[in-house]
């Protein structure tokens, strides 16, 4: 049921992605790609009757000081129609093993204040909060 995401799937990902509250790129396609050719990453479906009806992007971020390394979640969907069946709590599972075997020692996840639902997801998968989330947005003029 879980498998690395494949080209043939980018319109499901692309409903996830909005699911999400985010504009699919113009090149998806080609972030497809680049990602799944990326040893660094994860990018993972669920299938369920033979569609997919979650994805997530798992990032490995090697560390130089720490004695174990980062994992992070980017982006991880289930579609509505499919919540409250396992399946978040099996992509977590799989990804926790992924995370061990290269020698992670934490999973990182940025989740906007809104999404109280997910919050209360991740607590039950043992996410501590870690308050003090600095960005800096290149996006923007003078940045």
């Amino acid at each position: 049921m879980i498998r690395n995401a494949q080209l043939r799937d980018i319109e499901a990902i692309r409903a996830l992605i909005t699911q999400l509250d985010y504009e699919p790129p113009a090149d998806l396609e080609k972030k497809l790609r680049l990602l799944a050719a990326d040893p660094n990453e994860a990018l993972l479906v669920f299938e369920l009757d033979a569609q997919v009806v979650a994805f997530l992007s798992l990032h490995f971020i090697p560390q130089i000081v720490l004695s174990g390394d980062f994992a992070r979640i980017s982006y991880f969907a289930v579609k509505d129609s499919a919540r409250s069946l396992g399946i978040g709590r099996e992509l977590e599972a799989h990804i926790t093993r992924l995370a061990r075997e290269r020698n992670c020692d934490r999973i990182e996840v940025h989740c906007h204040s809104r999404r109280t639902d997910a919050h209360r997801f991740y607590e039950r998968q043992g996410y501590d909060e870690s308050p003090k989330y600095f960005i800096k947005r290149l996006d923007k003029p003078g940045q």
